[in-house]
């Protein structure tokens, strides 16, 4: 999202304006429809002022083009829109109640970024408030020798001294208020980059699993539009201090001059201050009302422009549809606009009538105080001067002061989601893992996703040995990925246990070696006792959805390290292992070239060289256990059939590989397989005993693939890169299967498809 500051009168719905395109591009799964401890009424509860036909005189219906592309309001089931209706829920005095507590929060963050700047605002915004007070002051002692009795030279030279005064307290109050600006411009930034680091920091620590609990998705989710908000809460909070401290110098001058002064200057300002709060809450109920109908209409033109809808737009015609859309919206748009124009006109002139007729009894007042001798001529003249200026200051501290409620909720957001990260933050200590570990044993492992009604994972025992390649098999949903993740450390069983098990390193120092080695002794860690950070350090993640980093294509490599400054030759090595050297030799700028389009240095890449580029990663990486979902599906068959050999290959080194993959071709290859279905391990070994089991799940799916070609392989067969395992054997369980034809592991192999 962008940074740029906002009017005050556009900030909640720029903010929903900038997050549309993200929301919808992402299509996150986040948009939970749980529930928030902070979240109001549905856009059609009784509750929702802007939901009631009628209300402030908004029209509750939708335009017929809503209705026909979105089926309704465009209103996303998303955290940033549970502050929609702030200003219509609290009045303006119980906004000004929570004003400390809500100041205190970004005070807070001011302190602990730039203590210095904060001073300076402060110090900058009661030296304001005191040359209002003295040039008040001055004002009146100018008047008072200006009405005095004697030749008119004499008078004005009487008056120099005090029209030098206020000349040097404007002079003053100027450079005060540029000395505010340029604090407040150098805290600012100081204050958003402490608030992110700090939401973020703790957001990438959360357990995995708490992520999947919808109201600590949802609070995670949230906290991330307020740390804009701490940002422009500064401004706004030096403005509401500017216009508090005014008030009060000029209310405090006035008094010392004369008792009903005070009085006086309420009367006048009050009625603007009402027509004020009117105009800014009945502008934010339009406002908030048609938000959806904003959005809808950015949707609209965002998929105009998409380069991936490009084709369909020339194609289908679909740009005509979404113009005329566009058009339809705008014009019900207009029509609120000129409603609410006439509306806000007519406030403004009630405001000033109501106004009008106390300035003209406040001016009676002063003429006959000053007819009856009951008020010199001088303060009459203060008094008038005050009134006019301290309107202006009730006007912005009601503007500043919903602004500043509005974006205080969103950063009390980032407060609560900072806090809720911490309650489930991974830990940052633990045991040990062994020196040298042999291999991850699984003892009834089940995992159950949050708010689901069956397990993931159902007792599951395995082994995964080290230096081996384990292949996890089975029909979609049948646990594979959640079983990868339990291995990676990445969800911790919700019941049964999961063993790191090896070597405990000589007291020489020396690191233990195979197992059964004199010397070393036997060591196992269950993961919920192990150093976390030390676990995850032994794993490489190669997922299905892998992220595809909009960097240069250098970063999208050696971010699969990011605990080490870049090694350009384990870079260079990665890439080769990876046959991902060419595809870099291709770009425009070599490594520096940004692999997505859009940028200075951009460039396309089609999906089997991202690929490419996210196996290189794992390898530079150089974890002992790899784990990798689907890594060919976007690649063409002879692509696909030489990344599973190089795969193969990273177990010459100790390397151990879990495969996840409906090539079965490729899992015929493994060293063990394991086939899962509904969360249960029901079958394992090697592809030949597999193969042999009459009416097994695994020969199954293994023939519907090979069966595609027509020719229905015989229980015998494994594929092409079975060519590529490892001479020494004697690693291997008994009876693996020996390769057969190049022909026969093509056709399974390419049964799914390539990129």
């Amino acid at each position: 999202m962008g940074k740029a500051r906002r009017k005050a009168s556009d900030a909640g719905t720029e903010r929903a304006g900038k997050t549309a395109s993200s929301v919808h591009a992402s299509n996150s799964a986040s948009s939970s429809a749980a529930a928030h401890p902070r979240q109001p009424p549905g856009p059609d509860s009784a509750a929702d002022p802007s939901a009631e036909p009628g209300s402030d005189g908004l029209d509750s219906g939708i335009s017929a083009a809503e209705r026909e592309l979105f089926g309704g309001k465009l209103r996303y089931d998303s955290s940033f829109v549970q502050h929609e209706q702030p200003l219509l829920k609290v009045g303006f005095w119980g906004m000004a109640k929570a004003l400390p507590q809500m100041v205190a929060v970004v005070v807070r963050a001011a302190w602990a970024a730039d203590r210095r700047a904060l001073y300076g605002v402060v110090a900058a915004e009661l030296g304001q408030g005191l040359t209002a007070a003295f040039a008040l002051v001055a004002a009146n002692r100018v008047l008072t020798e200006l009405f005095a009795q004697g030749p008119t030279t004499d008078r004005l030279r009487m008056a120099l001294p005090a029209l030098a005064a206020i000349t040097v307290v404007a002079m003053c109050s100027a450079v005060l208020a540029a000395w505010s600006v340029a604090m407040s411009g150098r805290l600012e930034p100081q204050v958003e980059r402490a608030v992110s680091t700090r939401y973020y920091a703790a957001t990438a620590r959360v357990e995995l699993r708490a992520t999947e609990e919808p109201a600590v998705q949802r609070s995670l989710e949230a906290g991330k539009f307020g740390t804009d908000s701490a940002r422009r809460m500064i401004g706004s909070s030096t403005a509401v201090a500017n216009a508090l401290i005014g008030l009060a110098a000029a209310g405090t001058v006035l008094v010392t001059l004369h008792p009903l002064l005070l009085p006086m200057l309420l009367l006048v300002a009050v009625p603007k201050g009402w027509g004020a709060v009117r105009s800014a809450r009945r502008e934010y109920a339009s406002r908030r009302h048609w938000v959806d109908h904003r959005r809808a209409i950015a949707t609209l033109l965002q998929y105009v422009t998409m380069p991936h809808a490009a084709p369909e737009i020339r194609v289908h015609g679909a740009g005509r549809l979404l113009l005329r859309g566009y058009e339809e919206m705008s014009a019900s748009m207009e029509t609120e606009q000129r409603r609410l124009a006439r509306e806000q006109a007519s406030t403004q002139l009630i405001a000033a009538a109501i106004s009008g007729v106390a300035a003209l009894g406040v001016y009676g007042v002063l003429w006959l105080l000053l007819t009856t001798g009951g008020m010199p001529l001088a303060v009459g003249g203060t008094a008038v001067i005050a009134i006019r200026t301290s309107t202006g200051k009730l006007t912005a501290l009601v503007t500043q002061l919903n602004r500043t409620y509005e974006e205080a909720l969103y950063l009390a957001d980032t407060e609560e989601a900072c806090a809720l990260a911490d309650q489930h933050t991974i830990p940052t200590a633990g045991k040990a893992l062994p020196k040298r570990v042999r291999q991850i044993r699984l003892e009834r492992v089940s995992f159950t996703y949050p708010g689901a009604t069956r397990p993931s994972l159902d007792e599951v025992s395995l082994t995964v040995p080290r230096g081996t390649v384990v292949a996890l098999v089975g029909v979609n949903g049948s646990g594979k990925t959640t079983l990868a993740k339990v291995l990676a450390g990445l969800l911790l069983p919700t019941a049964g246990q999961l063993w790191w098990e090896g070597d405990c390193a000589p007291d020489d120092g020396q690191e233990g070696s195979k197992e059964g080695q004199e010397g070393t002794g036997a060591s196992a860690v269950e993961v919920r006792e192990a150093d976390r950070a030390e676990v995850f350090s032994q794993v490489a993640l190669l997922g299905q959805d892998f992220p595809r980093w909009q960097m240069s294509a250098r970063t999208n490599i050696t971010i699969g390290d990011g605990t080490t400054a870049a090694d350009q030759q384990r870079l260079e090595q990665a890439a080769r292992d990876a046959d991902a050297r060419t595809i870099v030799d291709g770009l425009p700028y070599g490594w520096d070239s940004i692999v997505v389009k859009g940028y200075e240095r951009g460039t396309q890449i089609s999906g089997g060289q991202w690929q490419k580029l996210a196996n290189a990663r794992i390898r530079y990486r150089a974890a002992p256990f790899v784990l990798v979902d689907e890594p060919t599906s976007a690649l063409d068959p002879h692509a696909e059939i030489d990344t599973f050999a190089r795969l193969r290959r990273m177990t010459d080194d100790g390397t151990t590989l879990v495969l996840i993959t409906h090539r079965l071709a490729a899992t015929a290859a493994a060293d063990h397989i394991y086939v899962l279905d509904h969360g249960r391990l029901v079958e394992e070994g090697d592809h030949a005993a597999l193969m042999r089991r009459n009416g097994g799940m695994y020969r199954a799916m293994y023939e519907a693939q090979a069966a595609q070609y027509g020719h229905p392989p015989t229980r015998q067969d494994a594929p092409a890169t079975a060519q590529h395992a490892p001479t020494d054997q004697a690693a291997a369980p008994a009876g693996q299967a020996a390769a057969p034809a190049q022909g026969q592991g093509q056709a399974a192999t390419a049964s799914e498809g390539g990129g």
